[in-house]
């Protein structure tokens, strides 16, 4: 395996550790790495191909479905080649232009997500609270708007990132004791007052986990309101079943982001390993697992894939 020694004398380089005190397991970790890896790739170009090509799952939820699916893969791409190659031959040179891209794009892309998975909070709640109203809401411009709005605001909440990083300087170790160029990890390396930076990564996660799960929370407050109102039970269950899948999936994206987050500011007594490892989760599982939930949970998603493959065998 490489040794990191000689990144130090480089002040254009940085080395990616791995998990501290894992290094004899990193052979065994690329196993369920590469496994979460194929599921998200098979798994989200499968739901973007079903949406695609069926004119009866051309609706908001299941447009909003492919955003997330596109967010997934892109942030997949975005991780997984480096981390196979970090614990395979312990590649973890990167340069740090490189390094800064990747800052960037994992954290706009979890920022994106997260927009995502609170516009489909909305449209179950538009859907179950504003039935009427549905079609005239979430046409496919206002569909589209927000698709925008998702991509714009998690490039423009992480635009300050790289350049407040350049201005660190990094006088001692060039190791990150991470799988990926993640914020805090390289701030923790800089010399200098990174005050701005650690004020600036709290605020930028306010703005989305805080805001985004406030929204999500409320959301949810109105749609259990209106469903026990409802008067049937049939109808109340099916309400419920409707918000199943969305539910699952935030639970999947946002317990360990939550953890990842407080772990960095107050968790100072966990095992460096612990967070490292429950940060992969954060970034490997919901990619990998949403088509999973959506696949299960949802009649038409099912229904839709079974027809797609037994046209594409018949062909």
């Amino acid at each position: 395996m490489e040794t990191p020694n000689h990144t130090g004398l480089d002040p254009s380089v940085f080395f990616l550790l791995g998990i501290p005190g894992l290094e004899q397991f990193h052979l065994w970790l690329s196993l369920p790495v590469c496994c979460l890896g194929t599921a998200t790739i098979v798994g989200n170009i499968t739901i973007l191909v079903v949406v695609a090509t069926e004119p009866a799952l051309h609706k908001p939820v299941y447009l909003f479905l492919c955003m997330l699916s596109t967010i997934d893969l892109a942030a997949s791409v975005s991780t997984v080649p480096k981390l196979l190659a970090i614990l395979w031959c312990g590649a973890g040179h990167i340069s740090a232009s490189a390094c800064l891209a990747q800052m960037f794009f994992i954290h706009a892309f979890c920022m994106m997500e997260s927009t995502v998975l609170l516009a489909m909070a909305f449209d179950h709640y538009v859907a179950i609270c504003h039935p009427l109203r549905y079609v005239t809401i979430l046409t496919d411009t206002i569909i589209a708007h927000i698709g925008v709005v998702a991509m714009v605001r998690g490039s423009l909440l992480m635009l300050p990132c790289p350049f407040l990083i350049g201005r660190l300087s990094f006088c001692q170790s060039h190791v990150i004791p991470h799988t990926y160029c993640e914020h805090m990890a390289v701030v923790k390396l800089a010399c200098g007052d990174t005050r701005p930076n650690r004020v600036y990564g709290l605020t930028a996660a306010l703005l989305v986990i805080g805001v985004d799960l406030f929204c999500i929370g409320l959301s949810y407050a109105f749609i259990t309101q209106a469903v026990y109102h409802l008067a049937s039970a049939e109808a109340r269950s099916k309400a419920l079943g409707t918000c199943g899948s969305h539910v699952c999936v935030i639970l999947i994206s946002y317990t360990p982001a939550l953890f990842s987050f407080f772990t960095h500011r107050f968790g100072h007594h966990v095992p460096l390993h612990i967070h490292i490892l429950l940060a992969n989760v954060y970034l490997l599982f919901p990619p990998a697992l949403n088509p999973v939930v959506y696949g299960v949970k949802t009649k038409e998603i099912r229904e839709s894939v079974v027809s797609v493959f037994q046209r594409g065998q018949r062909n």
